[in-house]
């Protein structure tokens, strides 16, 4: 588990390498990819060992028989969270986007509207929309420094249309760990409104320490009828490119029509990204993580007291992610010239906090799972990029 080992991506369709040039005019060569989520480290080694397993075999027919998998999945959440899943509770979908995306499909009509606290994951109103649904965007408000849902204020921006509740939890890109509490208003603000409740729970394992997540299985058992669970080894272990994520559905009609949307458009897994996560869901896979979360919380103490020391940046406290969530409000200047000193001068990569809805205007998304040796030196390019400031 060398995590301080640079490892080049450059050449290898990453996303986040080999596309930041064409995308924000930043070169690979000697810019810093900070956007796309994922993580510039290796797997644990059970991952790629279970892939050589099926090359050394060679033959690469139909998948059967995913009870392990399965039972990889149950052991994995109640270990790490405490709350056990029935196999047949399980859909394996093309990661959660497809999976987001087949929610809303199953439970929405065109023209119905989906609920999206923002800002807030960007691919969720960009699916919506897609799928000529419209969104009812409820800003999150800032307490203390971390974001909270405004319940009182999302029900009279309801139209009545609406049907789904899409959150991200933890929190995307603000890095909160919502609370039990915090859960339970919301599962009442659906029941009010008559609405079913998406939890995308992807980043539920990258917690920092001190912190812990609140499944909202667990905080609303009362409420499973109307209740759906996204979870997905992707982002823990750095197998974004496996396109695995677990749609988890413990209500039967809920199940049924999920069923019938799936078995509708002909989606089946990739054995491929089965024994990837059956191979990451073991003890290997927790001590990895554990390691991996001790090193993310370090490079998010440089990354933090770095931005701290720019006059005008404000870095939001992380309880979970690899996500950095940054205010440049306090700088006074135009979106144009913070990107011109980020790209132009910094040459680091970053997600543009608009994208991510309202409330995310000033705002900008840096990635720190990466070597502690590039958070040093992108903390020191901004240093220099915003010095006027200091």
């Amino acid at each position: 588990m060398n995590f301080d080992e640079i490892i080049d991506r450059r050449g290898t369709h990453s996303a986040k390498w080999d596309m930041m040039e064409e995308l924000f005019g930043v070169s690979p060569d000697d810019g810093i990819a900070m956007w796309v989520a994922d993580m510039d480290f290796r797997p644990p080694a059970c991952v790629p060992a279970a892939l050589s397993a099926m090359v050394e075999h060679g033959v690469f027919g139909y998948f059967g028989d995913d009870a392990a998998y399965k039972a990889s999945i149950d052991w994995w959440m109640s270990t790490r969270h405490g709350w056990n899943v029935d196999p047949s509770w399980i859909f394996t979908t093309h990661g959660l986007v497809n999976g987001t995306a087949l929610c809303i499909h199953t439970w929405s009509q065109p023209g119905d509207g989906v609920v999206l606290f923002t800002p807030v994951y960007h691919v969720f109103a960009k699916i919506t929309k897609a799928a000529g649904r419209t969104v009812t965007e409820c800003p999150l408000v800032l307490r203390d420094g971390l974001y909270e849902m405004d319940l009182e204020d999302a029900a009279k921006r309801l139209t009545g249309n609406e049907k789904i509740v899409v959150i991200s939890s933890p929190h995307n890109p603000g890095g909160r760990c919502w609370t039990e509490g915090e859960l339970k208003a919301l599962g009442a603000f659906c029941k009010a409104h008559d609405l079913i409740l998406v939890s995308d729970e992807i980043h539920c394992d990258l917690i920092f320490p001190g912190q812990k997540h609140m499944p909202a299985i667990t905080a609303l058992p009362d409420m499973l009828d109307r209740l759906v669970m996204l979870t997905a080894p992707t982002k823990t272990f750095n197998i974004a490119g496996a396109h695995n994520g677990n749609v988890i559905i413990p209500d039967e009609t809920l199940r049924e029509a999920f069923g019938a949307t799936m078995m509708g458009l002909g989606i089946s897994p990739s054995s491929f990204g089965l024994a990837m996560e059956t191979a990451a869901y073991s003890p290997e896979g927790a001590a990895w993580v554990d390691a991996l979360m001790a090193y993310l919380a370090e490079n998010q103490k440089v990354f933090d007291a770095g931005i701290a020391e720019i006059p005008g940046l404000v870095s939001m406290p992380l309880e979970a992610t690899y996500l950095a969530w940054v205010d440049f409000s306090g700088t006074g200047m135009a979106g144009e010239e913070i990107i011109r000193r980020i790209e132009k001068d910094a040459k680091i990569a970053v997600n543009y906090g608009e994208t991510f809805g309202t409330g995310g205007e000033t705002y900008m998304r840096f990635n720190i799972a990466t070597p502690k040796a590039r958070v040093v030196e992108a903390v020191a390019r901004l240093k220099s990029a915003f010095g006027d400031l200091q």
